[in-house]
């Protein structure tokens, strides 16, 4: 499952208070707290990551991002999150800040996430489990192909990304694709782990859609066009669906789940429910 770190008191409250008791009953395997765009939320990230391993008995991982980074920047993190028991790093290349977009990188920072992967193996040796990220149409940025983009994904686990969680998608032949491609043509052979993202409202998942690059097939539109502004319409349609792509993507081989809960217990726990992942 998947976090981000509150930007308010009333968010954190809801937080610890509420999301992650509810979701500490499904007993997930690892939960995940991203890094904001330049690293704008780096403190917090490895402060949430410490109370869900503190207060809720859960494995954390920290999102690490290099893009605007220097290399002292990433080490002191990386300390940081070793003294705090953090184990478990998502190695990101990241993205700029929404009001830096041309963003020059340190000169002793990385342009890309298999630099930052040989940086933190070479700072911590065996004592961190490192994952990166997995595009199933391809990166947004990447204007060759997605097969292009694959072929870099090869590279960062060659770097040593021990296990890949992908991008968020809604048709899951294009994470079988990727994960037959990977396999049969790369010999890509580490846990390639299918990341979900419930729909809420119809703005909300058009609007991260765009962001990342992820394709709305014609029927979820129908269906949110029938929601209109109805956002418990549009809650409950996603759980169906999402409940049905994870049923399919675990028929199919998928080695497990990673849940975007966007700091909210409701849908992610429905689908678990659904899927008979935890007792009703």
């Amino acid at each position: 499952m998947e976090f981000f770190p509150p930007k308010t008191a009333k968010g954190e409250e809801s937080l610890y208070d509420r999301v992650l008791p509810r979701l500490a009953e499904a007993n997930p395997d690892f939960c995940s707290v991203t890094y904001g765009a330049g690293g704008s939320t780096r403190d917090k990230t490895l402060s949430v990551v410490d109370r869900i391993q503190r207060d809720f008995g859960l494995v954390g991982m920290a999102h690490l991002t290099c893009l605007a980074s220097t290399s002292a920047d990433i080490l002191s993190y990386i300390n940081e999150a070793k003294a705090k028991g953090i184990r478990n790093i998502l190695a990101l290349r990241g993205d700029p800040p929404a009001d830096t977009p041309e963003l020059v990188r340190p000169a002793d920072g990385f342009d890309y996430a298999y630099q930052l992967i040989d940086f933190i193996k070479q700072s911590t040796g065996s004592d961190m489990s490192i994952g990166c990220a997995g595009f199933p149409e391809g990166h947004i940025a990447c204007t060759e192909s997605r097969e292009i983009d694959w072929q870099r994904l090869r590279n960062k686990v060659e770097h040593g990304a021990q296990f890949i969680l992908t991008q968020l998608f809604f048709n899951n032949d294009d994470y079988f694709r990727m994960v037959d491609y990977l396999r049969n043509k790369l010999g890509v052979h580490v846990p390639i782990t299918p990341g979900i993202l419930p729909i809420l409202s119809s703005a909300q998942i058009k609007r991260f859609s765009a962001l990342c690059g992820a394709s709305l097939p014609e029927p979820i539109l129908t269906e949110l066009d029938k929601c209109g502004d109805d956002e418990n319409a549009a809650t409950a349609f996603g759980i169906e669906y999402a409940s049905q792509q994870c049923e399919a993507l675990l028929a199919g081989g998928a080695p497990g789940l990673h849940l975007y809960s966007l700091n909210r217990s409701k849908s992610v726990l429905a689908i678990v429910r659904n899927l008979g992942l935890v007792d009703r």
